[in-house]
């Protein structure tokens, strides 16, 4: 599809990069202090680009709410956080005490997780709900700065244990039609998720770059040719050393597939800590 097909009744949807735990809610002392600054400042703009491509003359308006997809919430089936008032999960180790303060009071709405119950049965994906589960820091983190004022619903949905990208494709599939009822549908993680080469003291990732080019490229191509490639990431160059276990790169795969026949677009491009970063838009 291309720009003067989109349907503007349509929201897109996006894979975002989260950060490293509550980076962006404290001084930085694991690598340079403004390693964060470029992602904190684009996430703070995303909520109000929604919207914003160069043929819409519609004005910008917040989604009536936001179904998220994180690299930290796994579950043998699709588990679906039905919450009226989740809390916060702060799963994240070592970081100064005041990180383990942070609010993020966003209603969760127990009537969405209906449907997506609902919408993942009907395709014959296994699901429950949980109504215990509260918000880990791939949600709060990112939307403390997409959303400050914490005032549209969210709800967070698991990824599947089996790390199979086809099954998260499916997913998304499942509950594409959400975006024309003005709900956001958002996967967040990481474009590149090696610790260990992260944290050491070479900055010279050349398997990030080779993996950045081959997933742009991807996500920019026809939908069929993007879900088949995203189905054998493995195969791309660089992808082990970028992802040596993919949870973080799965949440692409679910929005990917909630794009139907979309196409992507790189919205968001870094370096962190010497590794190619980017994110992506779908419609």
């Amino acid at each position: 599809m291309d720009s003067s097909q989109v349907d503007h009744d349509t929201l897109p949807t996006l894979f975002i990069p989260h950060g490293g735990g509550p980076c962006f809610f404290m001084d930085w002392t694991m690598g340079p202090a403004d390693t964060w600054h470029k992602m904190g400042h684009w996430l703070k703009n995303l909520g109000e680009s929604l919207g914003s491509a160069s043929v819409s003359t519609k004005p910008v308006s917040d989604p009536k709410a936001i179904v998220v997809f994180s690299a930290h919430w796994e579950n043998d089936i699709v588990t679906i956080n039905s919450a009226a008032r989740p809390e916060l999960i702060f799963d994240y180790y070592n970081f100064p005490p005041h990180t383990y303060d942070l609010e993020y009071p966003a209603p969760g709405d127990p009537e969405l997780a209906n449907t997506i119950e609902r919408m993942l049965s009907n395709a014959g994906i296994g699901c429950r709900q949980d109504p215990d589960h509260g918000f880990d820091h791939g949600v709060f983190v990112p939307f403390m700065l997409i959303y400050p004022a914490a005032n549209i619903p969210i709800v967070q949905v698991s990824l599947v244990k089996s790390l199979d990208p086809e099954e998260h494709l499916k997913i998304g599939q499942a509950l594409a039609a959400l975006r024309k009822e003005n709900v956001l549908l958002v996967g967040s993680g990481m474009s590149y998720h090696n610790m260990t080469a992260l944290m050491s003291a070479d900055r010279s990732h050349a398997d990030s770059d080779f993996f950045d080019h081959w997933l742009t490229d991807i996500c920019e191509s026809t939908p069929n040719q993007r879900n088949q490639a995203l189905c054998n990431w493995h195969a791309a160059p660089g992808a082990r050393q970028a992802h040596p276990r993919e949870e973080h790169l799965l949440p692409l795969m679910v929005v990917a597939g909630a794009a139907t026949s979309d196409c992507g677009k790189k919205i968001y491009s870094d370096r962190v800590l010497g590794a190619a970063v980017s994110a992506f838009r779908f419609g």
